[in-house]
């Protein structure tokens, strides 16, 4: 009896170590995750959430001034008329196309990187009170359907005219940096309030990272008048 009463002691003793063990253990992984902070992943995972319940993010838009000339003949008689039609374009991201597959977080580097949605070219609005016209040889846009037509050229014209200049290389790079610095804030700004020192970095697709380059998708002015993104 006093041999089994020692291994009952034994054994409590021994159940006792385990637990002080356990509880020491689990303290320490405790205070580990305290000190540790934040998962960068959640915090951004987060702020991807935020983004994308915006739908769309607009941060540039430019004003453009068409200039554009129609001509057409008729019983030997020439008629021409010219158009100059303002137009307001906007540049915006469709920000519910951002997936997590565009997010990628580098533990070493502490850098997050984001693959953004292309950027599209909406509009253009045009200024109707902003529009000028000149014509000439009214004598055949007076008796001919000539004028209608030479209107319906021009108004085309100018739409593909404003959507080209939007498009150019200048204002297409403007529009990337205004948006690529918006992101980086929104995603920057919560990592910074969680306490972690971590960067970020914005691309839009064909951009290298690392790089700025970027791959020439310009779509063609007639494309986009008929919203084919």
């Amino acid at each position: 009896m006093k041999t089994w009463g020692c291994l009952k002691f034994a054994a409590l003793v021994a159940a006792l170590v385990v637990a002080i063990g356990a509880g020491f253990w689990f303290l320490g992984d405790t205070v580990k995750s305290q000190f540790r902070g934040p998962d960068p992943v959640t915090v951004a995972q987060a702020s991807l959430e935020g983004l994308r319940e915006q739908n769309r993010l607009s941060t540039f838009a430019a004003r453009y001034v068409a200039v554009v000339t129609s001509k057409q003949s008729r019983l030997g008689m020439t008629a021409q008329k010219t158009l100059i039609m303002p137009g307001m374009v906007r540049y915006e991201v469709d920000l519910a196309k951002l997936q997590q597959k565009d997010l990628a977080w580098d533990a070493n580097a502490k850098r997050l990187t984001i693959v953004l949605p292309p950027l599209e070219v909406i509009g253009p609005d045009v200024d109707l009170d902003g529009i000028r016209e000149y014509s000439n040889d009214g004598l055949l846009m007076r008796f001919t359907d000539v004028e209608s037509q030479l209107d319906a050229a021009n108004r085309k014209a100018g739409q593909q005219e404003l959507i080209r200049q939007a498009r150019a290389a200048a204002p297409m790079q403007l529009a990337r940096e205004s948006t690529r610095r918006a992101i980086e804030r929104s995603f920057a700004m919560p990592l910074k309030a969680a306490g972690l020192d971590a960067g970020v970095s914005v691309y839009f697709p064909g951009e290298r990272p690392g790089s700025r380059e970027v791959w020439d998708t310009t779509r063609k002015p007639e494309d986009v008048l008929a919203n084919k993104w």
